[in-house]
């Protein structure tokens, strides 16, 4: 019951502000007695998705309060939030407002050995685009999320580092969404390609431009504006030195 609830709402069927089926409603359609209707709803309730509001019911909570790093959470938005354009766009200005900021830490601390692994899975992201049909986009995709996550690894900071796993799932959802809609993959790999090569040879200006770049590319095959964010301002970049 309680996935049915998070599906309904990461999916935008009950938005925020919105009550959700009563304890007697969902205790007959799921044939559960109330005691187990309260501990699904209790679920819901520890993350921050919906209040308990006394004698008018459960009621979805602002997005705000959402607690979108518990792995419940996580892992509901990657199922359930692809059909959800405000959830898109929220995990994507964050995106945009970290990337950068990792790309250019990346491109002055990355050793032998992270370099390797952002080119092992560009490198598998170009073998599965030009792939047969089958399972070929999720593999895109899986290594498009490994060439992200080797990215924030080779900060060599290990919050940045503990970070990426953390938000794995919700850039998932983006990558694999974004994935089946590009109407350019051969740009969108050329962009990665960019932004690998800015790393790699110790750019750190443009590793930041590069990573603008590629959510650039996410934010146009997903038709989302991202809202406030660095994309397309006039950020003063610090120096190099």
């Amino acid at each position: 019951m309680a996935d049915y609830l998070a599906e309904a709402i990461f999916g935008g069927r009950y938005r925020p502000g919105d009550f959700v089926p009563k304890e007697v409603d969902l205790a007959e359609q799921f044939a559960l007695n109330r005691s187990a209707v309260r501990s699904d709803l209790r679920q819901l309730v520890d993350v921050g998705i919906i209040e308990r509001i006394s004698g008018h019911g459960s009621k979805v909570r602002e997005v705000e309060a959402w607690n979108i790093l518990d792995p419940s959470v996580t892992d509901w938005m990657t199922r359930y939030a692809a059909p959800n354009p405000e959830i898109q766009r929220e995990i994507l200005s964050f995106r945009l407002d970290v990337e950068p900021y990792v790309a250019m830490t990346a491109a002055r601390r990355a050793t032998a050995r992270d370099l390797v692994a952002i080119e092992e899975a560009f490198e598998g992201m170009e073998s599965a685009m030009n792939a047969a049909e089958g399972d070929a986009k999720r593999l895109h995709s899986d290594h498009d999320i490994a060439f992200h996550v080797a990215i924030f690894k080779a900060t060599r900071n290990i919050v940045w580092s503990q970070l990426s796993h953390i938000l794995r799932p919700s850039i998932y959802l983006l990558i694999e969404t974004s994935n089946e809609s590009a109407s350019d993959p051969e740009d969108s790999l050329e962009r990665h390609r960019e932004l690998m090569e800015a790393i790699r040879t110790r750019r750190p200006q443009d590793a930041f431009r590069a990573a603008q770049a590629v959510l650039a590319g996410t934010a146009d095959a997903l038709g989302i504006k991202p809202g406030d964010s660095v994309l397309g301002s006039d950020l003063e970049l610090p120096p190099t030195g």
